[in-house]
């Protein structure tokens, strides 16, 4: 029986945790747990309310409440709660628990990850180590003391400063680690291990030293550096853009080859997937060089925005995720590619984040329920979480935003808050009233906004109409510029950032000499969809004169877009394709043009996703998106050939094969030009594919090669395919990697190869990278996955079966590829809603996955 959690139900904790001491017991074939809780009543609650823990898959040894041993007879057990009467108002509570890490696939709570212990304890995985109030208000001072064989794990991590070690009998050893700062348990953390360890040392603004740590598995050492300094960037950019100094003695982090989510930041002691931890320019590309420092600031910045002011509850969960996800764009941005790291972060939200809006599984910003809190780990609450942390940006200026973060931390430090309260600080601090920007956390959808516009030639006056579709409006800031037919940009005697704060809007520019082009909603402003009748001329013009070089960008991607949608109706009306030559043309332009950013460069060259293009449509007729989409390649490739080639030998002999930010440009760009190549069947293309494959001095080449040969026939694919799993199959990361180019290849035996591959040495449904490698990325590939017949659909429901019984978490993030059945077209959205059934069908599932079926199919 699946219960729902609601909002509005919200209640005061009825007892507080004052301090918890723990002692965790390791051995090979269970862990004991023994918990020692100092708990008082809260003054608001009912004084004769029962003490009521939470937990799961526990074996309770014993039980003493102020020194007493407690009898069968004075508490209640059920698979979910400790339930015991009649306790004072201030007591103390011992608890012995029996777990089993080593059993514990679902990677939550406690468990064995290679031959090391780690937990997870986020969002309610505390509860799976000793019985608790596992709920983010109720926050402790944690004293943790972990006991191991010394030679098996000689290395004992807990949260805080270590504070005291020693040897025992039978070769064992204790390390004991003190946390002063008051945290809720889904920060706690542990792990043992036979781990190795660089380390340095950070100086705080006020002359503190910080130590640093970074443990990882032995043969991964030479692997770490770059984490460690982008940890030192992280911390350095805090001090100097929010005035946040690191509070610990030491930071530490330990790298998991098992982990379901990216990271996680405990409290002096983050966790994390090894895929953002372990780089080297031989098993690593530029992207993941740059999400490495984009996630080792995450959650870094975590420690001020979640832990030190953390939530309430689990619907505030934007409060530290929206606004940390938002800081760690400025932190990324600062670092590098600006515009590109712009482009990257829309780009989630106008295809992962507004398909969520439009479909069954929509939700606010701000739940207002819930049946799994692991469902709602979502591109909503992060992503369009930090949109509105930016329009508050927007908003109020960079100077108002520091302002009101500063109140923030000054108000609510070593609280656990709500959204209300953060956006009452940034109210407060700037004297402001953003009542009405509260929409923006409590209502599900994408806002639609339409403008419509007249121009006077004998007034030189413009005047822009804005509808929104939204009642009661919402507060949106939209970013705009005007330019004339030869893309010069036009003064404006008003602010180029119009709020739009009603249903119907106007705004009127005096002194316009000529009929304007608008550059609307400039470097996306808003999380909205806004509609404007661009013609062609307007989005070339665009495309090459706009100074707001995200609005190129998106320029492109509309002229993209509004291509295929026209081959898509001659598709549909069984016409000759022929509606393709004005995007070629402009990108001949384009391709002749100096462009200075080569990272931008690429992005530009890169023509809508099938995912991108989806979200313009009410439905989806998946033949003839993709048809219309390849076709649209493949004439790009072929007819602009020549430019290409030549793009990528420029590329390719500026870049130095160094870490820089313009070499990783070049790169992008190269790789870029060298996949139009080989679709355009270029009689060289092949060659330059083998070349740069056997010549790369990086892994960015070595993968920029197999990308581009990845949807081709020619034996070269299966040479360099063969070649590489030879060259890296000793390294897991890297043979994720080889996973996800074959999962995502379009070739006709895809299916049957990913089906091959489930059972492939190298591969584990166990393991989450694996998983995510394979099959998410599978679910990722039109082409393949929406299959006439539904043979993908099925496949993936069969994976979600089997994914369910070992880890729930890591099963819903899979059946995500199967939830927008009602968006596609008749015959594919019937063969995936049959998926979904046959998911239904198997009956004793999770919740998490049956929260998410449910959903889909109501």
């Amino acid at each position: 029986m699946t219960t729902e959690c609601y909002l509005k139900d919200y209640t005061e904790p009825p007892f507080l945790v004052e301090t918890i001491d723990l002692q965790v017991e390791l051995n090979e074939e269970k862990a004991l747990v023994l918990a020692c809780l100092k708990m008082v009543r809260n003054t608001k609650g009912e004084q004769d309310t029962p003490l009521i823990l939470q937990g799961e898959a526990l074996k309770l040894i014993s039980l003493r409440l102020n020194e007493v041993p407690l009898s069968s007879n004075d508490y209640t057990v059920t698979p979910e709660t400790l339930m015991i009467q009649n306790v004072p108002d201030d007591f103390t509570l011992e608890i012995v628990t029996e777990i089993y890490p080593q059993k514990n696939t679902a990677l939550s709570g406690l468990y064995r990850s290679n031959t090391m212990f780690c937990t997870q304890c986020e969002a309610e995985g505390f509860r799976r180590i000793t019985y608790y109030l596992d709920r983010p208000d109720v926050m402790a001072i944690f004293t943790t003391t972990v006991v191991a064989d010394k030679t098996m794990y000689p290395i004992l991590l807990s949260n805080g400063n270590k504070i005291d070690q020693g040897e025992m009998s039978d070769n064992r050893h204790f390390v004991k680690w003190h946390d002063p700062f008051k945290k809720p348990c889904y920060l706690f953390a542990l792990v043992a291990g036979d781990l190795a360890k660089i380390s340095d040392v950070f100086t705080t603004l006020s002359g503190r030293k910080v130590a640093l740590e970074v443990f990882v598995e032995p043969e991964n050492k030479d692997k770490c550096q770059h984490a460690l300094d982008s940890l030192k960037h992280a911390m350095a950019w805090d001090e100097k853009t929010y005035g946040r100094e690191y509070d610990l003695d030491i930071y530490m982090i330990v790298a998991v080859n098992d982990f379901t989510m990216g990271a996680m930041e405990n409290k002096g002691l983050n966790i994390f997937n090894s895929k953002y931890v372990l780089v080297s320019e031989k098993t690593a590309t530029d992207s993941d060089y740059q999400n490495v420092e984009l996630v080792i600031g995450h959650e870094y910045f975590h420690n001020w925005t979640g832990n030190r002011i953390t939530c309430r509850d689990w619907f505030q969960l934007s409060l530290k995720e929206g606004l940390t996800v938002f800081r760690e764009q400025q932190f990324s941005a600062n670092q590098g590619w600006p515009i590109v790291k712009r482009i990257n972060d829309v780009k989630m939200i106008r295809t992962r984040q507004f398909a969520e809006d439009a479909g069954p599984l929509s939700h606010p910003v701000r739940p207002s329920s819930y049946i799994e809190i692991n469902n709602f780990y979502t591109a909503t609450i992060y992503n369009k979480g930090a949109e509105v942390i930016r329009m508050l940006h927007t908003l109020l200026g960079e100077k108002g935003f520091r302002q009101g973060m500063d109140l923030y931390f000054q108000r609510h430090d070593g609280q656990a808050v709500t959204i209300e309260d953060f956006v009452a600080a940034m109210s407060d601090a700037n004297g402001r009233d953003l009542t009405q920007f509260y929409l923006w956390y409590n209502r599900a959808g994408t806002p639609v906004v339409i403008v419509t516009e007249e121009y006077d030639p004998l007034l030189k006056q413009y005047k822009m109409h804005l509808l929104q579709n939204q009642d009661p409006p919402f507060l949106i800031p939209i970013k705009m510029a005007l330019y004339d037919n030869k893309g010069n940009k036009l003064p404006l005697e008003t602010t180029e950032t119009l709020i739009l704060t009603k249903s119907k809007q106007s705004f009127t520019f005096s002194n316009i000499q000529t009929h304007p082009t608008p550059s609307l909603l400039g470097h996306f402003s808003a999380p909205i969809k806004l509609l404007y009748p661009y013609t062609q001329m307007q989005l070339q013009l665009l495309m090459i004169h706009d100074e707001d070089l995200f609005n190129r960008w998106d320029a492109a991607q509309k002229l993209g877009t509004q291509t295929i949608k026209s081959l898509m109706k001659e598709v549909e009306q069984k016409q000759t394709m022929i509606q393709a030559s004005a995007l070629i043309e402009t990108y001949r332009l384009l391709l002749n043009q100096e462009i200075r950013d080569p990272a931008l460069f690429a992005q530009l060259l890169l023509l809508p996703s099938f995912q991108y293009i989806a979200q313009e449509l009410s439905k989806i007729p998946v033949k003839a998106l993709i048809f219309a989409r390849k076709t649209l390649i493949n004439k790009f490739s072929t007819q602009l050939k020549a430019e290409l080639s030549e793009v990528y030998l420029g590329a390719h002999e500026r870049d130095d094969g160094t870490l820089s930010s313009e070499s990783m440009g070049q790169r992008a760009l190269k790789n870029v030009c060298l996949g139009y190549l080989v679709r355009a069947n270029a009689e060289y293309a092949l060659a330059w594919v083998k070349s740069q494959y056997y010549h790369a001095k990086n892994m960015t080449d070595k993968m920029g090669a197999l990308h581009a040969i990845n949807h081709s026939q020619e034996a070269l694919r299966k040479e360099i395919l063969t070649d590489f799993y030879g060259n890296f199959k000793h390294d897991p990361l890297v043979v994720n990697k080889w996973f996800a180019l074959q999962s995502s290849s379009e070739l006709p035996d895809t299916l049957e190869n990913i089906k091959s591959l489930t059972s492939h040495e190298a591969f584990s449904m166990k393991n989450p990278n694996n998983v995510y490698a394979l099959i998410n990325t599978f679910s990722s590939n039109p082409e393949v996955f929406h299959d006439e017949k539904g043979a993908g659909y099925q496949f993936l429901a069969d994976c979600v079966i089997t994914l369910d019984k070992i880890n729930p978490q890591v099963a819903a993030r899979v059946i995500d590829g199967l939830t927008p059945w009602k968006h596609l077209d008749t015959v594919q959205g019937n063969l995936m809603k049959c998926a979904l059934e046959k998911v239904q069908a198997v009956g004793a599932l999770s919740k998490d996955i049956t929260e998410v079926v449910q959903r889909s199919l109501s």
